[in-house]
């Protein structure tokens, strides 16, 4: 049993004050009160400490025990994290339904995983071998997706004494003895990490891989690399939490740690029982075979919500430690942030900008540093990229949250509610994104896709800034003033955002694109700009370009063409150039 280290002085909502404390650490985990609420101390002064607790207060009483661990707030890992749903503080809610109904009672006592169920356990080294940090030693098939690989803790090196044989084994089971210079270490399929350290890697890797979402207005204008950190800032109703399903769903990663942080507790609902019925499109598998869901809903407490992002990003580390890229869905940071107002203002420390703590942003570069290729200590290769929504109150991007995001992040994807309110979604808007990452990816969209790839990427977007000067005059004169050739780059990024930055989740073909079929839909609007303005040049209108029959064609193309069909658009790219060189040559003759 916990020693105890104080009594309950004054309670203040999730802050805990106590005195005549003794043997206490900073961000010790404690229990509180003889419910045991579980707590971090987050303040030492003298013999006084401030408790954060990530449970409900109500009846707490000055007087009561505070009972110390001697330990850091941490997290379990190991096999059984996959398809799991938990809390902020890595309750799994599962398990505890069937223990107290709908609601976590105060104090429930249940473990992360599940102790009585058995895995298939291998061994991949044999008694008398050295191993040293962060080594794998054996595996276990935990879901059909993944296999589990059991790695040497990373504080931990020296020669394996014994290591159990090829058979079914519980997590608390010791499968390996290994003698170091301090004495035996007994292994078990569980290790524990404290959640604000972040796990040690042998070196950093330069990000040169993207994140493929299959989704074009992502991949093709503001990609992210594997490793990288993004955010997605948008007012409500923008479409935040769709634009992270889609990308938890396609994206290429191995794993993915969706973060419900702080969110309506009908959105994180529509996530618990959308994410089971999902099936991952690269493996026929249910999608939760690779996910953690980690569900902390803003009527829950508010310092569970503020321990719920590093509880997300210790489970990403540690899969990326096992070589897999993982993907990080942290929805939304500014609800962290708002934690982190309410609990600095009850431990009464002087606010900064809009009453946020002046840590903010050290806080949030704690969090999203946390992203990066690396080379793991086993030696392999791993990734944690983190797409982090963010909601600024009336959508207004000047506040302190998403600032200082824009401070520790390469890429940004700026949601746009008009966009939203004309149903253009991903609304993500072409004139506020940017992706300071493409200079890293282009060589593999080079060799993946085409050689032009760069180039048809910044034509585009030149059209685009160019259509939105154009569209200041429109406001004033109308578009019948303009020249023809003005008219055209109208028509051309009309076409693109339509055609190709639009994109229909509930659409078969439509809902995901390759990067192949992303290039060839780029090529084929690029060409219809490159050799209309030649044709303007030569004489012909307009209407004439409106006319040719290819026009409907691309413009349908989304739909029409699957992922697999690439003869198809290559057939198209073919019939658009003779139809429009056949315009030219006509125009031309009549010079």
């Amino acid at each position: 049993m916990a020693d105890v280290i104080g009594q309950v002085s004054r309670i203040l909502g999730p802050v805990v004050h106590a005195k005549n404390v003794t043997r206490a650490k900073m961000l010790e985990l404690v229990e509180v009160g003889e419910d045991r609420l579980i707590g971090e101390i987050v303040k030492l002064e003298g013999d006084t400490i401030a408790v954060q607790v990530y449970e409900d207060t109500t009846g707490l009483t000055p007087g009561a025990n505070v009972y110390g661990s001697g330990m850091p707030l941490s997290v379990e890992l190991g096999p059984g994290l996959l398809s799991a749903i938990y809390d902020g503080v890595q309750r799994p809610l599962e398990m505890i339904k069937a223990q107290s109904d709908f609601y976590i009672r105060r104090g429930v006592k249940v473990p992360p995983l599940d102790r009585e169920k058995e895995w298939m356990f291998k061994p991949l080294s044999k008694a008398g071998d050295d191993v040293r940090a962060g080594q794998v030693i054996g595996s276990v098939q935990e879901t059909q997706s993944i296999v589990h690989r059991i790695m040497v803790p990373p504080d931990i090196s020296g020669k394996i004494r014994t290591i159990a044989a090829e058979g079914m084994t519980r997590i608390e089971k010791v499968i390996a003895v290994i003698e170091t210079a301090s004495g035996d270490h007994e292994m078990t399929l569980i290790q524990k990490w404290p959640v604000r350290k972040p796990r040690p890697i042998d070196k950093r890797l330069p990000s040169s891989m993207p994140l493929i979402t299959g989704q074009r207005v992502i991949d093709t204008l503001f990609p992210v690399p594997k490793g990288g950190a993004v955010a997605v800032p948008g007012g409500f109703g923008t479409g935040k939490t769709m634009v992270e399903h889609q990308v938890a769903k396609w994206s290429d990663a191995d794993v993915v740690v969706y973060i419900g942080c702080g969110e309506r507790g009908n959105e994180i609902t529509d996530v618990l029982q959308e994410f089971p019925k999902l099936t991952d499109p690269r493996t026929g598998r249910p999608l939760m075979d690779r996910t953690i869901l980690i569900a902390n809903t803003s009527n829950m407490p508010v310092a569970a919500r503020e321990a719920s992002i590093y509880t997300g990003i210790t489970m990403a580390e540690y899969y990326r430690d096992q070589g897999y890229h993982v993907a990080i869905m942290a929805d939304s940071s500014s609800r962290w942030a708002e934690a982190l107002r309410e609990l600095s203002g009850r431990m009464e420390e002087m606010p900064a900008e809009e009453g946020f703590p002046a840590y903010l942003p050290t806080r949030l570069a704690e969090f999203y540093e946390r992203a990066g290729i690396a080379k793991t200590l086993s030696g392999q290769t791993g990734s944690v990229t983190i797409v982090g929504a963010v909601s600024p109150p009336g959508g207004d991007f000047s506040e302190p949250v998403t600032q200082h995001t824009k401070r520790f992040v390469r890429a940004f994807w700026a949601l746009d509610r008009d966009l939203a309110n004309a149903r253009h979604y991903p609304a993500i808007s072409w004139l506020d994104s940017y992706s300071e990452y493409v200079q890293d990816i282009t060589p593999w969209w080079k060799e993946q896709a085409g050689e032009d790839w760069p180039e048809l990427r910044m034509e585009i977007l030149d059209l685009l800034q160019r259509e939105a000067r154009l569209q200041q005059v429109v406001k004033l004169v109308g578009a019948d003033v303009l020249p023809d050739a003005q008219r055209l780059v109208l028509d051309v990024c009309e076409l693109f955002k339509n055609a190709f930055l639009q994109q229909s989740a509930f659409d078969k073909i439509d809902t995901y694109s390759t990067v192949q079929r992303q290039f060839r839909m780029l090529k084929i609007i690029v060409t219809y700009y490159r050799l209309g303005a030649e044709a303007i040049q030569q004489g012909a209108t307009l209407m004439k370009l409106r006319r040719i029959k290819s026009l409907s064609e691309i413009t349908k193309m989304k739909f029409s063409i699957a992922n697999d069909e690439m003869d198809k658009l290559d057939a198209l790219q073919q019939r658009l150039e003779r139809e429009m060189r056949r315009l030219g040559e006509i125009y031309a003759g009549f010079g």
